[in-house]
C-alpha cells in the first residue's frame, strides 16, 4: 500500500526543535528513540541467525559494523567538548539528589547507540549535574591534596601569606599609600608563585583535573537523559519561552 504525500506537512528545524524539547523538559525522549545505526545491526544479527545454517559466518559483518560504531563513538567522546552549552544559569541553580539523580540505578546507564547520542548525552547531562560535577572535582583535589602533603603545607602556607598581608595593609592603614601597597602585594605575588612551584601543587591541580574530567565524561556518557521533573522537586522544567520557528512547505 503506497502513501499519498501531504503538502501540507511541516518540518521543524532540528535545533528549534531540539530547543523546544529542552524548555519544556522533554529532551529526554530523543534519548529513548532507537536510532537507525542501532536498528540496522540488529536486523542483519537476526538475518544471519535465520541463516545460520547455510553460511555460519554470516554473524562477522554484524560484529564488525557494531565494533566500527564503538570506535566512533569512543572517538565523539575523546574529541567533543563537554562544556560547550554549559551556562551560568546552570551552577546557580539547585543541586540535585546525589543518590536518586546522580547515581540512580543500574538501569539509568547503558552505552550510547551512536556518535550523535553519545554528544547529546555529554552536553546535557553535563548542564543538569553541574553542580555535582563541581564538588566532585574538589573531592578530588581534596584527595590529590591528601596524598601530597608538601602541596597540602604548601598551599596553608600561601593562605597564612595572604591573610598577613591583608592584616598589614589593614593595621598600617596602607590606604594611604597606594604605592607601597602595591609594592607588597607584587612581593607577595612572587613568594606566593615561589611557595606553590617548591611544593609541586601544579602537579595536584593537573591530578584533580584530570581524573575529574575523566570521571565527569564517562558518566555523562553512560547515564541515561532522565525527566527533569523527576529529581525530587529539585530541578524544574524551564518556561517554554515564545520563539519564532521557520516553516517550510514541503
Amino acid at each position: 500500500m503506497s502513501f499519498v504525500p501531504n503538502p501540507l506537512s511541516l518540518t521543524v528545524p532540528d535545533p528549534a526543535f531540539e530547543s523546544w524539547l529542552r524548555d519544556s523538559g522533554h529532551l529526554y525522549t530523543l534519548d529513548t528513540l532507537p536510532s537507525s545505526s542501532s536498528s540496522a545491526p540488529s536486523a542483519s544479527a537476526s538475518a544471519s541467525v535465520s541463516s545460520s545454517s547455510s553460511k555460519p559466518t554470516s554473524a562477522s559483518p554484524s560484529r564488525l559494523s557494531s565494533f566500527l560504531s564503538s570506535l566512533r563513538t569512543l572517538a565523539t567522546l575523546i574529541s567533543i567538548n563537554p562544556l560547550a552549552k554549559l551556562e551560568a544559569s546552570d551552577l546557580s541553580g539547585p543541586t540535585p539528589s546525589w543518590t536518586r539523580d546522580f547515581i540512580g540505578g543500574p538501569g539509568d546507564y547503558s552505552w550510547p547507540a551512536e556518535a550523535s547520542q553519545a554528544r547529546m548525552r555529554v552536553q546535557e547531562n553535563v548542564r543538569h549535574y553541574a553542580r555535582n560535577y563541581m564538588f566532585l572535582s574538589l573531592l578530588f583535589f581534596t584527595c590529590c591534596l591528601y596524598q601530597m602533603p608538601i602541596s597540602l603545607l604548601g598551599l596553608l602556607a600561601c593562605l597564612g601569606i595572604w591573610e598577613g598581608v591583608r592584616l598589614s595593609i589593614k593595621s598600617w592603614e596602607m590606604e594611604k599609600y597606594p604605592v607601597l601597597q602595591q609594592v607588597m602585594v607584587q612581593f607577595s605575588l612572587i613568594i606566593t608563585a615561589v611557595v606553590l612551584y617548591l611544593c609541586n601543587l601544579q602537579f595536584a591541580l593537573v591530578y584533580a583535573i584530570g581524573l575529574s574530567y575523566a570521571a565527569m565524561l564517562i558518566h555523562a556518557s553512560l547515564r541515561k537523559l532522565t525527566p527533569l521533573n523527576k529529581s525530587n522537586g529539585t530541578c524544574q522544567p524551564k518556561k517554554v519561552q515564545k520563539k519564532s520557528v521557520q516553516l517550510s512547505l514541503k
